[in-house]
């Protein structure tokens, strides 16, 4: 323990979860993500949720508009946003009731006392003021009249209407929270000066709202001290902030660099997918074709005829849109081209909850066409990662000429981690299977002899004419065939395939135990939330349980069977009804195979983990 300035005595902490709350228009997720980029900038590992409402612009002071950001700094190794938060910043009673059941215990609770009127308790469906009737003496409550101080702060800046005096007032929720938690103000302002750069009155107002913020913080004695969170030891490298969907437009970015293709994105703007159309729209310089398409059917059939015509071709939904692409989808696949449909999977069935997370879509990425129409199935796991996975998956459809899903979440979508800036030395080759020129005796079907993936024969090329469709085609030939042998030795080749991929990708690592009694599994962006739960359960003792995760899901790494088949138990952890326990239950011993599900639109908690895992043990 040390001494700021003021002599209040500063705590060392080796890690902290904060909060900040308030109606969709308060500034909450721009208060997360400074709060989150400075902490990047000295050094903590970070993991970050979001949290919006799903309307776009909810009744204010209403329970369903609460807008959250939550955000895990440390000195340490942080997989998850957190479970339990050390720290409440609430601008509303709504924002309050919505959020207070996971703050500790004798922790710390901000409140802006100016929106704490009968109006929004009613609002909030309090029947009385929780500042008053003794609801809140388990917490140390900081009662803060956040919008009133920060008119005062601004008074004398010319320029300015009530609203944007009003909007103010996160900055000095930010503030007191950079206070308390050592961070510099430098990183913020630098932001503030590039975000109103034409509007100097709002550059001066909130810079000096921040400040403001900060100090009282420091002079206030119901904060009786400061807390430090140390950098956290990280490969050595230079790192980001990146948030999912960034990274997966990054991740297709360099593909598009390494293979030498143009980048071509067909889409149709769906939550929580439209960010990765927004990211590769400014990148025009870099060989981007962005095109925002009038329908989820034109976004994949527009990127079908790119890819037709030589481009890395993309396009990107969510759930719903998915299920409209899926004939299209059939059409790429029966035509054998390279093509990458992003599934960025939100609560569904129908509109569902469209801004909170769900892994619902699993079985509609591997089964959801017509026919037998066998693709490529990959899952990011972090928002790190996305840009990995997004790379993979476009050296997988160029090199096998064949479609690959790729599926994410709002979760790791939405979400934010550190991430390590690579080389594009140090990424792996792409070599797309395109024919310069016609070799002797080519036919549309020749195959490559170990992948089966055929030859990528651009339109415009001599001697490499021929038909597509949707139809049947002759396997040596490449004409339309009715004939039944034919048929079928099509289908068997193009499940063949996919299946020969299993070739090109890693194989499962188990963590912890190697072999014994329970073997947790999970799939696509739940990793964090289970990396960190298996990790304290060997804290407490449990030296039998392993921990595989799944990220690549048609086809299944090659070495399925021989893992799961070391543990007496099996425990397939996702956020939905079983589809992953579904599937591997087809496969393997399904006696042993037991499903854990959550079906919320909220990711896992680690203490509800750790009670499905100990009931598994008993």
């Amino acid at each position: 323990m040390s001494a700021t300035e003021n002599n209040k005595p500063t705590e060392s902490l080796d890690h902290v979860v904060i909060r900040f709350v308030g109606d969709s228009g308060d500034g909450m997720q721009l208060t997360g993500s400074q709060f989150s980029d400075t902490s990047a900038m000295l050094g903590n590992d970070i993991a970050t949720f979001p949290n919006y409402p799903a309307e776009i612009r909810a009744p204010q002071g209403s329970l369903y508009g609460v807008s959250g950001f939550q955000v895990h700094i440390g000195s340490l190794e942080i997989d998850t946003p957190g479970d339990e938060l050390d720290l409440l910043v609430a601008m509303n009673p709504a924002g309050l009731k919505t959020n207070l059941s996971a703050l500790k215990k004798g922790h710390v609770l901000i409140v802006d006392t100016d929106s704490f009127t009968q109006r929004n308790f009613d609002k909030a469906q309090y029947t009385s003021n929780p500042l008053e009737d003794g609801s809140l003496s388990d917490y140390k409550v900081i009662e803060v009249a956040m919008t009133s101080l920060s008119k005062e702060a601004v008074k004398g800046i010319e320029g300015l209407d009530n609203k944007s005096i009003t909007r103010s007032k996160n900055m000095w929720a930010l503030g007191m929270v950079y206070w308390m938690y050592h961070r510099s103000l430098s990183h913020t302002i630098a932001f503030i000066e590039r975000k109103f750069a034409a509007q100097p009155h709002l550059v001066a107002a909130n810079t000096k709202v921040l400040k403001a913020g900060y100090h009282f913080a420091e002079t206030l004695e119901l904060i009786p001290a400061s807390y430090e969170v140390a950098p956290a030891k990280m490969p050595a490298g230079t790192y980001r902030m990146m948030m999912g969907n960034q990274a997966l437009a990054w991740g297709f970015l360099a593909a598009a660099e390494k293979s030498g293709l143009p980048l071509f994105l067909g889409s149709y703007p769906i939550t929580p997918a439209s960010d990765i159309l927004h990211e590769l729209s400014k990148h025009q310089q870099l060989g981007v074709t962005a095109f925002q398409a009038e329908d989820e059917i034109a976004g994949i059939t527009s990127a079908i005829g790119a890819a037709f015509a030589g481009s890395l071709a993309i396009t990107t939904t969510s759930g719903p849109g998915l299920a409209l692409k899926s004939e299209s989808l059939g059409l790429a696949m029966m035509i054998e081209l390279p093509l990458v449909v992003v599934d960025v999977q939100r609560g569904g069935p129908s509109t569902g909850l469209p801004t909170k997370t769900e892994q619902s879509d699993l079985l509609q990425a591997l089964y959801g066409r017509h026919g037998e129409s066998p693709v490529i199935v990959l899952a990011a796991s972090t928002p790190s990662n996305c840009f990995h996975y997004a790379y993979q998956a476009a050296k997988l459809a160029l090199e096998h000429m064949t479609p690959v899903v790729l599926l994410s979440d709002g979760y790791i979508a939405n979400g934010s981690g550190p991430w390590k800036i690579q080389r594009a030395s140090e990424m792996p080759d792409i070599a797309p299977r395109i024919l310069k020129q016609a070799p002797e005796n080519w036919h549309p079907y020749h195959r490559d002899e170990t992948t089966l993936a055929r030859d990528w024969a651009l339109p415009g090329t001599p001697g490499l004419e021929h038909r597509v469709g949707g139809l049947e085609k002759d396997q040596e030939k490449g004409t339309v065939s009715y004939d039944p042998i034919n048929h079928e030795a099509m289908t068997h080749t193009r499940q063949e395939k996919i299946q020969r991929v299993q070739a090109q990708i890693p194989g499962l690592e188990v963590h912890h135990a190697q072999e014994g009694e329970l073997l947790v599994v999970g799939w696509g962006g739940t990793q964090g939330a289970l990396q960190s739960a298996i990790k304290t359960l060997s804290q407490q003792g449990y030296h039998q349980v392993g921990y595989t995760h799944f990220n690549y899901l048609s086809p299944l790494p090659k070495n399925t069977q021989e893992v799961l088949g070391r543990f007496k138990k099996v425990l397939v952890c996702e956020l939905n009804n079983g589809q992953l326990a579904k599937l591997l239950s087809m496969h393997h011993d399904q006696s042993r195979i037991y499903s854990y599900t959550k079906i919320q639109g909220l990711p896992f908690a680690q203490t509800e983990l750790l009670e499905a895992f100990k009931k598994h043990l008993s």
